[in-house]
């Protein structure tokens, strides 16, 4: 952090604030009004905060190498050259002629999807002279949106929640503090949020039509440039969602034993295609590659790159096999949602973690407990399904292959907007039944 953050972040914040201010009546209504200045303050404060982390506390890591030794450098050969410039913003990780010294200087150079984060904080870094704070307040803004589509998305699946919606979506404060920064994750969440958003759009309520559809282009090609493997969670869960919903129009019981078989059918092949497609490109995440990639992730995070960080766990030994990595589920779901417990805790950070992911285990528990059968009900709702289908099968892939609970405490992040959610949707639909019966038998 240098002079120009002292002077460009102000500016940067009024300029984002004012364009706010005209963009709110826009995107809400008297009821979400009030979420929308607070989220997005939180979003700009944390992700300045993270810097200060990064600064005082890591001395150096990702967000550095992004924008220090990454954006930072073509920002310098725009202002040599913008012919320069532009080849270093545009490459693709080859060799530029003339260019030895920046394209040595940036170190995810030849990773593509580092790279990519690269790119996008350099096109930033032109809007704010690469003041690292500024870059990443326009990274909060990206965040802030991708959060917000979010809320729009399941808000408007059950306005009388809108108090757990805005919790749930806008408030956890890891995905805001992890998520809103100069960092790989505020890409990926905001990318989830617009997806989503489209998802909605185009399938559940029908509306803005071509819009949606550019929206869900551009989400997907950025989930699939950065962290393929979250799209290897959500689209069977999006595609699983969007079937639930058809299935759930149809009141007649006969027409709806027709067609369930119809619909699994589809729901099978449209799942294991868009994993193919996913993994055509790049075979670590192919089916046959999946589990051995997952090993090699795990052991690295865990026992090489984040050995130092004295925040190791292990679900057992990982031989690379398919059937030995399923074998881990129930421990990586545990691990992902519930862990690190209290007694684990090792430093602040993961204090931090520990208190978040014991809140959720509580509320789980309470859960299950006080609702019984009625919450197994609940479950067949269609946006039930998609909330829990996504975030317990993304639970147990960053769980199954990371081995790090400062890593784990990162990766986690985008399912748990979902698993929140839910949790409320289940506790919504169970107590509408409950009043149901209750209703029923005083009749």
């Amino acid at each position: 952090m240098e002079l120009r953050d002292l002077v460009v972040t102000p500016i940067i914040i009024i300029l984002v604030y004012v364009a706010a201010y005209f963009i709110r009546p826009r995107v809400t209504n008297d009821v979400t009004r009030r979420y929308f200045f607070p989220a997005l303050t939180l979003r700009i404060f944390c992700a300045i905060a993270l810097g200060f982390l990064y600064q005082f506390y890591y001395d150096g890591g990702d967000t550095f190498n992004f924008h220090t030794h990454g954006s930072r450098v073509i920002w310098e050969a725009f202002m040599e050259s913008s012919v320069l410039g532009w080849k270093l913003l545009t490459s693709n990780g080859e060799p530029i002629r003339g260019a030895y010294d920046y394209v040595s200087s940036i170190i995810f150079y030849t990773d593509p999807s580092s790279f990519f984060i690269v790119r996008i904080a350099a096109l930033f870094d032109l809007l704010t002279f690469s003041s690292y704070t500024g870059t990443a307040v326009l990274f909060a803004v990206v965040s802030f949106s991708g959060a917000w589509s979010l809320f729009t998305a399941f808000y408007r699946e059950t306005p009388a929640r809108h108090q757990w919606v805005a919790v749930a979506t806008l408030f956890i404060p890891s995905v805001i503090f992890w998520g809103s920064g100069l960092l790989k994750d505020t890409i990926t969440l905001a990318a989830i949020g617009f997806l989503t958003l489209a998802v909605s759009n185009l399938f559940r309520f029908n509306k803005n039509k071509t819009w949606s559809i550019w929206i869900l282009v551009i989400s997907v090609g950025l989930l699939y440039a950065v962290k393929k493997y979250i799209l290897l969670s959500f689209l069977p869960a999006a595609i699983l969602w969007i079937y639930a919903g058809y299935l759930a129009r149809i009141k007649s019981l006969v027409l709806k034993l027709l067609i369930v078989p119809l619909i699994g059918g589809l729901l099978v092949v449209s799942g294991y295609y868009s994993i193919v497609l996913i993994g055509k490109d790049d075979p670590k995440y192919s089916l046959e590659r999946i589990a051995t990639t997952a090993q090699i992730t795990a052991y690295d995070i865990g026992f090489y790159t984040g050995k130092d960080a004295g925040s190791g766990y292990s679900l057992g030994e990982l031989d690379g096999t398919f059937t030995n990595m399923l074998s881990k589920t129930p421990q990586a779901i545990n691990v992902t949602l519930f862990r690190p417990y209290l007694w684990e805790v090792k430093n602040p950070l993961m204090l931090l973690s520990a208190l978040e992911s014991f809140v959720l285990m509580l509320i789980s528990i309470v859960l299950i407990i006080r609702y019984g059968g009625r919450v197994l009900q609940s479950v067949k709702h269609p946006t039930v399904i998609f909330c829990l289908v996504f975030s317990l099968s993304f639970a147990f892939a960053v769980g199954v292959s990371t081995f790090n609970f400062g890593t784990l405490a990162r990766y986690k992040i985008p399912l748990l907007p979902f698993y929140v959610l839910a949790i409320g949707y289940m506790l919504h639909y169970s107590n509408k039944e409950r009043k149901r019966v209750e209703l029923a038998n005083t009749e």
